[in-house]
């Protein structure tokens, strides 16, 4: 493949959509084309997937249910979306992909890291992403961004102990991984945020141009 997969990576309330929007217009700018897409979601399919991983109903939804939910959707955006774009050599940003899965359902569910990592190497091959942004920010800063915005759906529910396994994963899986993670603080104002990314898009534009 000769495209770039960059994904976007934190807990509630980090930024993600508007950074990866920014992103976007900034490579777009230097003739770079950019794919924009999300998970769970991406495809008609997979965007129901979501809708029922998110809408908030009387039945609990067992945790092995939910990581399988997230991973029949990650199948089809992948078929579908991802892979075709990379194959044309087109920057893919991401909101969300498989560390999302590790930080929730692993960390916050409990689940084995280990049943993750299968699935994850059944569904995506050797696929991986080449760089994932981590937007880092407090547990409780994140909720009120979030709890601003609107009705939560159903992971937004969830309570401070949750998150705050969830933001503790992204951290561990960044800091063993540097080669392929950059950490972005996210409590700061969104201009320096962006600074931060601005300071990034010399590499990306070197790699996305192969």
């Amino acid at each position: 493949m000769t495209g770039l997969f960059i994904t976007l990576e934190g807990p509630e309330g980090a930024g993600k959509s508007t950074n990866r929007e920014y992103l976007a217009e900034r490579l777009r700018a230097a003739g770079i084309e950019v794919l924009l897409t999300r998970e769970p979601g991406g495809t008609p399919l997979a965007e129901r997937i979501r809708e029922v991983l998110l809408t908030p109903v009387e039945e609990v939804m067992n945790a092995d249910t939910e990581l399988l939910l997230v991973f029949a959707a990650r199948a089809q955006h992948l078929a579908t979306v991802i892979r075709p774009a990379l194959e044309r050599g087109a920057v893919v940003l991401c909101d969300r992909f498989t560390d999302s899965t590790y930080a929730y359902q692993g960390a916050g569910r409990g689940l084995s890291l280990a049943r993750i990592a299968a699935l994850e190497d059944f569904v995506q091959g050797e696929l991986r992403p080449d760089l994932t942004l981590v937007f880092d920010l407090p547990v409780d800063v994140g909720l009120a961004r979030a709890s601003a915005r609107g009705r939560l759906d159903r992971f937004e529910q969830e309570g401070q102990v949750f998150f705050q396994k969830v933001r503790e994963a992204f951290l561990a899986r960044a800091a063993a991984a540097p080669q392929r993670y950059v950490l972005v603080d996210a409590a700061q104002p969104l201009a320096q945020v962006q600074q931060s990314l601005d300071a990034l898009l010399p590499q990306l534009l070197e790699r996305a141009r192969g």
